[in-house]
Order: C-alpha cells, then structure tokens, then sequence
C-alpha cells in the first residue's frame, strides 16, 4: 500500500525540505521575503541555490531550468545542466545565487504584440520564491517571471503576482475597519479541470484532432449523453489507470488532486484540486495539463483539452474557485451562521457584486478564446452574458438591507431520508446554480467561464484587480467618515442597489434572462473579436494601470496577442477542414459511390430492375450531397484566401468569425449529412461512434 503522505511533494523543494536543508537564518530571510516582497539578498540566495542543487542532484537532477509562463498559455522552459568546468579539463556541478535569481531566455521568440522585434532578442526570467522549486524529468524547474529587456511584462504570471498584492493590501485595509490586524491576505483558487480521454491509435487516423485538438466534422452516433449514464459514472479501467498515475505524478509535484470522475459526455472526466494560493494555483493547473497529456499517451490514450472537442456533446471548462484567507486562515467569504450580522463578510461582498458589474466585460473579455466561444451560452456552461448567483438566503439578506427591514432567517431543514437507517442532516441554505457564471457556494465565488485549456492567471488577474479596486474605494470612503459602521451600513445598501442588475439566480439557459438581462443593460458578447475591443475602455485601461499591473503598452500588446492568436487558430482549423474534406471525407464517397454504380451496373446487365433500389437512391443522395460539400468546400477556401488578404488584425478576426467560420459552418453541416451515408469501411478516419465509445 503506497504511502501518500510520504508521496506528496517528495519532488518539490518546498518548506519543510527547506526546514531541514538551509540555515535558521536563510530560511527566516527567505520567508521574510515571501511574506514583505522585499527582494532576497545574494549571499541567502546563493546558499538557497546550492541547498536546491544538492538536493535536485541527490534525487537524479542533471540541469536545471527556469519554467516560465509566456503569452501562449502554456509554459517554457530552457533547460542548463550543472556542470562548471575546472582548470584540470573535469567539471564539478555548480548553482549560483545568481543563476537561481535570474536567466536569459530569447524574448523576441514568444509573443509580445510588438513589444520585442525580432532583433530584439534579450530577456529575463526572474525567481518566483512563492511558488515551490520542483523536479520534472531529471531537471531541477524554477517558477519564474518572463519580462523583456527594457522591464515589459511578457507572461502571465507577472501580472498575477502584482493582483495578489493588490488584493492583500485591499483586503487588510478592510480587516482594519474592523479592527482585526493581519501580515497578509492571499487569494486562493481551486480550479476544476474537466477533459476528454480517447484512444491514441484512433485520434491518430483524425487530421482534425491532430491539427487543432478537436473534430471538425462528424455526425453523433445513435447513443450521445442522453441517458446520463456517464455522469459519476463507474470509472473504466482504462481511465482508472490514467488517473492513478495522474495522482501519483501529481502529488509527488505538490499538487493537491482531490476529485475524480465522470463527466456529463462520453469520454469527459473532471480532476478537482484542493485550494490553495492563487499563482501556486496556476503553476499547478499548468502542470496538470501538462502531465495530463503526457501521462494520457503512456495509456494509449489522447487528453484532448480544447473546450469544444466534439459538436453535439457538453465542452470542457475550468471552474475557477476563488477566496481570500488571512494568514490565521479566516476566510473573508464565510457568511457564518447569521450572514445579516456579519458587516465584515456583506461589505467584502458588496465589492465583489461592484466589481462584477462594473467590469463584467473585463470577466467576460479573459474568458474569450477561439474555443470557448463554442462552448459559452450553448446550454451546457455559461451563458456569454455575465451575472452573479447568491442563493436565495443572501439575496433575502440583501433584500432586507435594501428595504431597511429586519432580515427574518429561514429555519434549516432536517434531511430526513428514510426513518433512522439513513443518518438525518440539515439542508444547505440554498441550491446551487450551474447556468451562473459567477456563483456564490456557500464560503467562495465560482467563476464557471473559464475554458479547460486556459491558463488560470487572466481570469485571477482581472478578479483580484476589479474586487482590490473597489475595495480601496469603500474604504477610502469609510476612512473619511465620522460613524464609521453607519457608512459601512450606507455602502452596502447603496452598492447592492445600484448594481443588483448583475444578480441573477435564475436559470441562464432561456431565452428570457437574455431578454431580461438586455433590459438591465447586461452586455452580451458573444465572440472573441466583439469582446476584445473592450481591454481598451478608458475604465479599463484607468484600472490596470493605476494598480500597476500593466502599462498602457503592454495592454495594447496583449489585445495584439489575443486578436493575432484567434485569426492563427481560426486559419488552421479552416485549412484543416479543407485538407480534410478534400482529402478524407470526398474521396470516401467518391469510392463507395464508385461501388455502389458497379452493383447498379451489374444489375443492368442482369435483367434486374435498379428503380428505386437502394443502390440508386444512395448514388444519387451521395452524389447530390458530394456535389454541394464541393463547391462548399471551395467557397470556405475561398473565404481563407480572402480574409487573410487583410492587414488590420480587427478586421481580419471579423471576417474570420463572419466569414471562414459561417463556411466551415456551412461544410460542416452538409458533411454530417453525407458521412452517415458511408459504408466505414470506406472512411479513412474514424466517426464519433468509435472515438467516444471505444476506451473501455
């Protein structure tokens, strides 16, 4: 029986290795630079280097890399071993201070939406200290800042770190009115990652999936996720043995997996982690991708993460868990027993609904991906209009504070489920809301938008900014009163009334709350190129350059990325239907039609009449549809050509979406019309049937 506790994080350079491993002294250096911010002198970095090689060396470490997390949403690494050379032609295995502090990765080669030119290739990575050193493949990885060489940010965890800092400084100013002191307040997430298994020989014989990690065209098989007879299902063992791998692998790196199962569709599971902080968070869900991929391919097995993999199924998403704890461990979201009481909780509150209002194009905005543009308001995540789940308690508590009405709490339900065999427990206060893409769950906000291939850092960054934001301003105002609690009170009841259009606890999927929602003035943004003109509102702009997050430059340059990301990601899957079409689907029907015009023949020759057979219909129902799928398929290559004419990167994701998009469209439909028609053996690919079905 394995030793789990003894497993986890025996790969990981984290506190207690370093407990055991530096001096008293380097260590309360090191954590005093964890907890301040303030930099970590050399002479403590340097011995933190060596303790961190000798310990890499001992466990089979060769080289070293700083692992980094550049604008393509994956990470980066550049491995060095640790060899020196010495005067007498050996080598002795050396890690400075400086070499752990920073590094020097080429900048010109990752995206950067016109901060770095091609010449300019100079960069540097920078030392996170709160985010744990790991081992991964014999090398010692780093977590590590990306920054050019005049300081522009070029990744994504910059940014996040200085939105962690925001928050604390927000959320301790807030403690302070209600005198409670802290040295710090760390935003925390617990990201759900859900994700499709399929077999690796058959994802092998797709171009789609090779080419753009998910299926372009195939009509669903007789059987889908109707009969809901995969969800929580009794897991394969298959899958089972990819998921304890999984684990394994995981909790020796330090990452807290928690929850497996099923998912709603064929082929989909979820992996649940416990929290923890925030950028620790995203350095974890990276590896979790990361292995999820490699480990899946060890199983013959292919984990598809794209967030629309098969048309006609649920996509995958990535629930994004936030809260915010003090170093003693309070957390600021528990409403506690009697939440109508509890000012502290309802002001913190408050900002959130504020913060959510106010800038919900900004949550919908870091959201907005090629893939998820599938997925969000297709009834089976949540709709592209952003709104806020409370439950009906504390809607009730907010509206007793607006109507200045005592708030009468409702008595907690006995479950009493079958006489004393089953034990009786008490009925949470409310339910919970799967349509919300911001839902409150009792201790902590869900943010459900996110996409299952997304890095966790741009959602975490514009929460943490928008929520400090506002925070700062109610306590600026708070801090000017002369009754303090009589403002606190005044806040929250003008804040719940001005912005109580984004609460919403109904259900998002229908056609009404779009309506209604138009009514309350709620933005619907459908596709990436509507919503990414918003990082550029004054108010935006305004919010991320007054914390310090980014420049003016690097939020432009990151409109640059996204818009260049969508228009690249869209001409492949266009270029990959059309090889796929021409090259698969066509020349399937054109064999089988070939065939079935023989048996025609022969029954000519035969006396046989071939009026209305079967033979002739499929002929004529394959040619007709073969026919269409042609010219449509020259119409959609067409489209191609003529979008990528265009220079202006605005215009070129429109008529992407407008244009290739509604011709892929188009094929599409006339292919899942056609391949049906098809006899398999006769297809060079396999069909949806085989590919969600076949994993046993």
């Amino acid at each position: 029986m394995k030793d789990v506790a003894k497993l986890f994080g025996s790969l990981v350079f984290n506190e207690t290795v370093m407990k055991e491993k530096l001096p008293t002294a380097t260590y309360k250096a090191y954590k005093q630079a964890v907890l301040t911010g303030e930099p970590l002198d050399l002479p403590f970095a340097n011995i933190i280097a060596n303790a961190m090689k000798d310990w890499a060396i001992d466990k089979g470490a060769t080289h070293f890399t700083h692992w980094f997390q550049p604008m393509t949403g994956i990470t980066a690494e550049k491995h060095e071993s640790f060899i020196t050379p010495t005067e007498d032609g050996g080598v002795i295995m050396d890690f400075s201070g400086k070499e752990l502090i920073k590094g020097e990765p080429d900048a010109s080669s990752f995206p950067s939406g016109g901060l770095r030119a091609t010449f300019e290739a100079r960069g540097y990575t920078a030392w996170d200290p709160t985010s744990f050193a790991f081992l991964k493949d014999s090398t010692l990885c780093i977590p590590t800042a990306f920054v050019s060489y005049t300081g522009e940010i070029l990744d994504k965890k910059t940014p996040l770190l200085r939105s962690n800092h925001e928050i604390d400084v927000a959320c301790r100013r807030t403690l302070k009115l209600f005198g409670k002191h802290t040295d710090k307040v760390v935003p925390t997430v617990g990201p759900e990652q859900e994700y499709f298994l399929i077999d690796k020989e058959q994802a092998d014989q797709r171009r789609d999936i090779s080419f753009t990690g998910r299926t372009l065209i195939g009509a669903m098989p007789p059987k889908g996720q109707e009969m809901d007879d995969h969800y929580f299902g009794i897991i394969k063992p298959r899958v089972k043995a990819f998921m304890e791998e999984l684990d394994d692998t995981l909790w020796k790196l330090g990452v807290f997996a928690k929850t497996e199962h099923n998912e709603v569709a064929p082929s989909q599971h979820e992996l649940a982690p416990i929290y923890t902080v925030t950028n620790v968070a995203s350095d974890h869900n990276q590896l979790t991708m990361e292995f999820m991929k490699k480990i899946a391919l060890k199983h013959g097995l292919v984990c598809l993460l794209h967030e629309k993999p098969f048309d006609g199924i649920n996509g995958s998403g990535k629930h994004n868990n936030i809260s915010f704890q003090t170093m003693e461990g309070e957390n600021l979201l528990e409403p506690g027993d009697t939440p109508e009481k509890n000012y502290q909780f309802l002001f913190i509150l408050a900002a959130i609904i504020k913060a959510v209002d106010e800038y919900q194009d900004m949550l919908r905005l870091v959201v907005a991906t090629p893939g998820n543009d599938h997925r969000l308001g297709a009834n089976e995540a949540p709709p592209a209009i952003i709104s806020m789940f409370l439950g009906t308690e504390l809607e009730k508590v907010l509206d007793a504070i607006v109507a200045n009405k005592p708030y009468v709490p409702t008595d907690a339900k006995i479950m009493a489920l079958s006489g004393n065999f089953i034990p009786h427990f008490l009925q949470d206060n409310t339910d919970r809301n799967r349509t919300s893409p911001m839902a409150f769950t009792g201790n902590k906000f869900e943010f459900r938008a996110v996409g299952s291939a997304q890095s966790i850092a741009g959602p975490n960054i514009v929460l943490n900014t928008s929520i400090a934001d506002v925070l700062d301003g109610f306590v600026d105002e708070v801090e000017k009163a002369k009754d303090k609690k009589a403002a606190i009170k005044k806040i929250i009841r003008d804040t719940v009334i001005a912005h109580k259009r984004i609460i919403f606890n109904g259900d998002g999927y229908t056609d009404a709350w779009v309506k209604e929602a138009k009514k309350r003035g709620l933005l619907n943004l459908k596709s990436t190129p509507e919503v990414l003109p918003y990082w550029l509102k004054k108010k935006n702009v305004d919010l991320f350059t007054k914390h310090g997050i980014y420049t003016e430059t690097e939020i432009r340059s990151r409109v640059i990325i996204h818009f260049e990301e969508y228009n690249k990601t869209i001409n492949i899957e266009g270029k990959t239907m059309v090889e796929m079409l021409k090259k698969d689907l066509l020349p399937s029907a054109s064999a089988y039609e070939a065939d079935l015009t023989k048996v025609l023949a022969n029954k000519k020759v035969a006396g046989i009449s071939t009026t209305g057979t079967f033979e002739a219909e499929m002929v004529k129902n394959i040619s007709a549809l073969s026919t269409e799928l042609y010219k449509k398929t020259d119409l959609l290559g067409k489209a191609i050509v003529k979008t990528n004419k265009i220079t202006d990167l605005e215009k070129k994701a429109i008529s992407f979406h407008d244009n290739v998009i509604a011709a892929m469209a188009d094929c599409r439909k006339v292919a899942d019309e056609l391949e049906p028609l098809l006899d398999e053996q006769y297809l060079n690919y396999p069909t949806y049937g085989k590919l969600l079905f076949s994993v046993k």
